[in-house]
């Protein structure tokens, strides 16, 4: 028999590298690829069911526990969200406290994919921990980085992991200028490191593989976009948070407990990350930043998913030139919050978490309490549209070993850094082959 006809398996029960559990499924038939499937098998989380019932303040430290990597993206869409709901605009120098420890979430979290999770895929190796045999001293730099990221967070948010000093209305306590201070010396040795990673990843070999994306991200009319901006995309799309729902839609689909988000008018796939922020707002990136975008071989748009990596440096580069902006102009504001009287309203809010857009809407009553609400991560939105970059990108390795064409999904996959975890409010590998 042909061994093209032949039937080919392949089960590896967790894909390493990721955060959270979950299947691929290939179906491989007459040398075709003919069916794939992401599977996220973690059982469903209930966060919304979760915040039924309970007071708005309570919101942000409920939904920083959805996500131990990303915890600010979820505490800053449940506040913008709220505080859209009561008519509140949060400005001046607690809107910039709300930048800078968003930035220490995008260093940390970017740190920790590219060092971590990715860069093993292009050098060869096993692990992180098998790559800092060879590789030491880039291991530990991005270590360096992620702890920056984490001291950050801390300083501005109370703590790393699930920060508590984040509130509806601003913060608990404000930190003060010489806080804030102390950290500048190490935020310049951090910009230091992420400009040696750009160059460092910029070295890689990457497969020749593009892709016509619908990107999405927010824009903002002054600024890289954070926690503030319009929905848009490179189809001319432009939307305030309120309209997401008319635009986009989940779905079920029965082989994953995570929703697929599609476009609601097609159903189409669409691409949410770094790669999205960075080909709708190039313009927003300083000068200096665009200049070793296009030094690192970046074009003003980068369509190769295999390149992210190159781009989720990039805003670590500009995550740290952002937070030692906002330091230098700081200063303590005499209230870290602004009071805030409850009414019967609905709210809606998107951010830019590490991986994506986030979109939360609340529905509160006259005492406060949450009524409804929903919560679509960007793995969810993602999820689609890393299938689609499998069923286009597979096809090319169907004639390599098991071994070989496993490592080059599971790469594709690690592409969009997903969160499971998050998703299902990676992987167990299955190619059949017949």
């Amino acid at each position: 028999m042909n061994s093209e006809n032949k039937t080919r398996t392949i089960k590896v029960d967790y894909l390493a590298r990721v955060e959270g559990e979950g299947a691929l499924y290939l179906k491989i038939q007459g040398g075709k690829l003919e069916e794939v499937q992401l599977k996220i098998f973690e059982p469903p989380r209930f966060f919304e069911g979760f915040l039924r019932g309970r007071h708005f303040s309570e919101a942000p430290d409920i939904t920083a526990r959805i996500c131990g990597i990303c915890p600010i993206a979820y505490q800053m869409s449940a506040v913008h969200a709220i505080e859209n709901a009561f008519n509140i605009t949060i400005g001046g120098t607690l809107r910039d406290l709300r930048r800078l420890v968003y930035c220490g979430e995008w260093i940390s979290s970017h740190a920790l994919h590219i060092f971590m999770l990715h860069a093993p895929d292009f050098l060869g190796y096993e692990s992180a921990i098998h790559m800092a045999k060879d590789f030491p001293q880039k291991v530990e730099q991005g270590l360096q980085l992620k702890k920056m990221g984490g001291v950050l967070m801390s300083l501005v948010g109370g703590r790393e992991i699930h920060p508590i000093n984040i509130r509806v209305g601003g913060f608990y306590r404000a930190p003060s200028k010489q806080e804030l201070q102390t950290l500048v010396p190490a935020l310049k040795q951090a910009r230091e490191d992420a400009l040696e990673t750009v160059r460092w990843v910029a070295s890689f070999d990457f497969p020749d593989f593009e892709q016509q994306y619908t990107f999405i991200s927010l824009r903002h009319e002054n600024e890289y976009p954070l926690n503030e901006g319009q929905i848009v995309s490179n189809q001319g799309l432009s939307i305030p948070a309120s309209r997401f729902d008319d635009y986009f839609e989940e779905i079920h689909v029965a082989h994953t407990n995570a929703l697929h988000c599609v476009l609601k008018a097609d159903h189409h796939p669409y691409h949410v990350g770094p790669m999205a922020r960075y080909a709708l707002n190039f313009d927003r990136l300083p000068e200096s930043i665009q200049w070793e975008a296009k030094q690192a071989g970046l074009d003003r748009i980068c369509r190769n998913p295999f390149k992210s990596i190159i781009v989720r440096a990039i805003e670590i580069l500009y995550a740290c030139e952002e937070a030692l902006r906002i330091i230098n102009t700081y200063t303590t504001p005499a209230a870290s919050f602004v009071e805030i009287e409850p009414k019967p309203a609905i709210g809606y809010a998107v951010t830019e978490a590490p991986r994506g857009i986030l979109y939360h809407r609340y529905q509160i009553d006259g005492e406060g309490d949450i009524v409804d609400c929903d919560i679509i991560p960007p793995t969810s939105q993602n999820q689609k549209m890393i299938e689609e970059d499998l069923k286009q990108f597979v096809p090319r390795y169907l004639k390599l070993s098991d071994e070989r064409l496993q490592w080059y999904a599971e790469q594709a996959i690690r592409n969009y850094d997903p969160c499971i975890s998050c998703a299902t409010h990676f992987l167990k590998l299955n190619i059949d082959r017949s």
